[in-house]
C-alpha cells in the first residue's frame, strides 16, 4: 500500500471523512485517503463503485446496517454483500432515540406505552423513508411493544421534528446526530436508546428494552473490501483500524454524533450482517412492507 487509498463512503460521508486523516497515518507508507460520498439507494450504487473499483486494498466500501436492509427489502441487487464482500472491522456503533416534544406530557416510554394501549391506533410516530433502519425502527417497537400507533414517514429528519414540535405527531425515532439540536435546545425530551444499554452519548437515558423486552435495534457502520482482497491486505487494514479507533480525538468527534468507535474481527462483522440481514427481513414481512 504505497498509493491514495480511495475509501466510497455508503451513505456515512461524515464518518468516512473524520475517519479519513487518521487511517493513513497507520497505513505502509502512510498513503493518503480520499472519501467518496454516495449515498442513497441503500448504498447499491456505491457498492457497485466499490466492485468495479478491484480487490488491490485501494477501494473499500463503509457499510452501514442500511446494507443488511437493502437485501430483503430489495427485489433485486446487483451485488451480493456477503459473497462479494469481505469484512475487514467494525468501525462503530450507534442507536436510535425515542423523543417526544419538551411539553408532552409523557415522561417516560411507560407513560407513552400506556397511553398508545389505552388509544389503540390514536397515537403516532415520526420517521424519516419508509425502508429505513429508523422506519423499521419503529416497525419493530410497534410490535414488541404490543401497541398499535400510525407510523408517518417524512422526507427528513427535521420534518419529522417540526411536526414533533407543532404536536402534530407524537414521537419521533431517529439517530442522536440528527436529533441533537433540539435536545441541547431543550425543546425535545429523549425517552429511551433503542440499544442493548444507555448509549454513552446520553447515559442518563434508559434503553427500551427494559421496558419492551426484544425491542433492540442497535445501527452499525464498517469496512469492507471487494472479494478477492489479499488476505495480508485485509489483515493490515485491520490492524491499522484497531489503532485508528481507539484515537482520543476520533473517539470525542465520533461521540459527538453519537457514535461509539468499535474496532472487530473480520468474522464478527461479517456475523453481525448476516444476523441483521435475517433479522430486517422478519421485521419486513411482519410489518407486510412489499419489496422495491
Amino acid at each position: 500500500m504505497s498509493a491514495s487509498l480511495s475509501c466510497v463512503v455508503l451513505g456515512a460521508g461524515l464518518m468516512g471523512r473524520l475517519m479519513a486523516r487518521h487511517i493513513g497515518r497507520h497505513m505502509p507508507g502512510r498513503p493518503s485517503v480520499l472519501v467518496e460520498n454516495m449515498p442513497g439507494a441503500g448504498g447499491i450504487s456505491a457498492a457497485r463503485a466499490a466492485l468495479q473499483a478491484g480487490n488491490d486494498g485501494y477501494a473499500l466500501a463503509l457499510v452501514t446496517n442500511g446494507n443488511a436492509i437493502s437485501v430483503p427489502l430489495f427485489k433485486s441487487l446487483p451485488y451480493d454483500p456477503v459473497k462479494d464482500f469481505v469484512p475487514v472491522s467494525s468501525i462503530g456503533t450507534f442507536e436510535c432515540l425515542l423523543i417526544v416534544n419538551a411539553s408532552s406530557p409523557y415522561k417516560t416510554l411507560e407513560d407513552w406505552i400506556k397511553v398508545a394501549k389505552e388509544k389503540p391506533g390514536k397515537l403516532n410516530i415520526g420517521t424519516i423513508t419508509a425502508g429505513s433502519t429508523q422506519h423499521l425502527t419503529a416497525e419493530l417497537f410497534n410490535s414488541s411493544a404490543g401497541v398499535d400507533f400510525v407510523i408517518v414517514p417524512s422526507r427528513t429528519t427535521g420534518e419529522a421534528v417540526v411536526a414533533l414540535l407543532r404536536n402534530d405527531i407524537d414521537m419521533v425515532i431517529d439517530f442522536y446526530a440528527a436529533l441533537k439540536p433540539g435536545l441541547l435546545d431543550n425543546k425535545t425530551r429523549a425517552l429511551a436508546w433503542s440499544g442493548a444499554t444507555p448509549s454513552p452519548a446520553m447515559p442518563e437515558v434508559p434503553a427500551a428494552i427494559k421496558t419492551v423486552p426484544g425491542f433492540e435495534v442497535v445501527s452499525w457502520n464498517a469496512l469492507y473490501a471487494p472479494a478477492g482482497t489479499p488476505q495480508n491486505v485485509i489483515d493490515t487494514l485491520n490492524k491499522g483500524l484497531r489503532e485508528v479507533l481507539v484515537d482520543p480525538d476520533l473517539k470525542r468527534r465520533a461521540l459527538d454524533l453519537g457514535i461509539d468507535l468499535k474496532a472487530s474481527t473480520p468474522a464478527e462483522i461479517h456475523d453481525r450482517l448476516q444476523s441483521d440481514i435475517k433479522k430486517w427481513a422478519a421485521v419486513i414481512q411482519r410489518a407486510g412492507i412489499e419489496r422495491q
